[in-house]
């Protein structure tokens, strides 16, 4: 039986990250895989001790341009903790506004990938006409299309006012029918499910115990969501854990598909209950302490750990990122299945690299 090991990326047609994989391969059927990281690595973390702790919300920002709006609530929620900050009402609903758009922006340009990877060139360049909606709001709302700087220690740097709140309904309303029409392409097309139905199957007990978050957990029906503990506003809004059962690539997709669907409705609730209060509190001082923050983003569950000495340079910053968390799953899910399904395999878990390394 002929063995063979085959480099996979860093550079590689279908990897939007430099993700680089050794593949064992025996008779077209992978056996064993290799990861290898640290292409991307910045040592964003090692900043704190260099920069000002208010100036490192734009830093945290960078460790993730997708999901940068995600990464700096994290951050400021976990200093909040540490001055014991009130942050006003409708802050609290903004920020849920802007995180839940990022969520839509990011699982669209992840589906339009995750199409590119089974091959339906014109299905990924339909979810990312419709992402490009998404990424004009928040131009529209917070100046910038992907990293949109909104979140501050105390509140947010913006508001929303009437015309703009109606203009997010307005686009949300044709963005929500635009994207049930490529449905049928994802959960009927032979092809589509040729590809991705029963590949790389994860047990709901396989994934709890490799420590999987996000859409890779609550596909294998594990119905976990970070929001579901209250942070922000979520706790005053009505939504359930996105879940699956079949812990396949599909499932995984299903999870993703629906999550866009359910942050328009969180956004449209938010809207609907958005108060009529300061948009930030002043914060005085420096932070002494040590703070966790959780909060949901797009790929999982996103951990930030703070030390502060009362100075203004923390001591430590900590990011426990979701692809990090679900690599793991990842090495399990390779093995046994055909060299042709990897890129399917490995998009299937919304790789960030940049994340994973920052």
């Amino acid at each position: 039986m002929a063995r063979t090991i085959i480099p996979f990326g860093p550079q590689h047609p279908v990897l939007p990250e430099p993700i680089h994989l050794k593949l064992t391969i025996e008779d077209e059927i992978i056996t064993e895989v290799l990861p290898g990281f640290g292409y991307v690595h910045r040592g964003l973390e090692t900043l704190v001790t260099k920069k000002d702790f208010r100036q490192m919300v734009q830093v945290v920002e960078r460790v993730c341009g997708i999901c940068s709006c995600i990464q700096a609530l994290t951050y400021v929620q976990a200093l909040e903790d540490l001055y014991q900050a009130e942050i006003p009402p409708r802050a609290k609903f903004l920020r849920v506004i802007w995180s839940e758009l990022h969520r839509m922006h990011s699982h669209l340009l992840w589906l339009g990938l995750f199409a590119d990877a089974f091959g339906f060139e014109s299905l990924f360049m339909q979810c990312w006409r419709i992402r490009e909606k998404i990424m004009d709001l928040q131009e529209a709302t917070a100046g910038n299309r992907v990293i949109i700087s909104v979140n501050i220690i105390g509140g947010t740097r913006y508001d929303l006012d009437q015309d703009q709140c109606r203009q997010i309904l307005t686009t949300l309303k044709g963005v929500e029918k635009d994207f049930l029409e490529l449905q049928k392409v994802f959960f009927n097309d032979y092809t589509v499910l040729k590809r991705t139905k029963g590949i790389a199957v994860l047990t709901q007990k396989e994934a709890y115990e490799l420590g999987c978050v996000g859409p890779m957990l609550r596909a294998s029906n594990i119905a976990q969501d970070t929001r579901m503990t209250g942070y922000a506003a979520y706790g005053e809004l009505e939504f359930e854990p996105v879940v699956e059962t079949e812990g396949d690539c599909l499932a995984r997709t299903r999870v993703r598909f629906r999550e866009v669907l359910q942050a328009m409705d969180l956004v449209r609730q938010a809207i609907s209950k958005l108060p009529d209060t300061e948009i930030a509190v002043k914060i005085k001082g420096n932070p002494q302490g040590e703070a966790v923050s959780r909060t949901e983003q797009p790929r999982g569950e996103l951990v930030h750990y703070i030390l502060a000495n009362g100075t203004k340079n923390l001591d430590r910053l900590r990011i426990r990122t979701p692809t990090f968390a679900n690599t793991p799953a990842l090495l399990k899910m390779l093995p046994g299945q055909e060299l042709a399904s990897a890129p399917v395999i490995l998009m299937s878990i919304d790789p960030c690299i940049s994340c994973t390394e920052r």
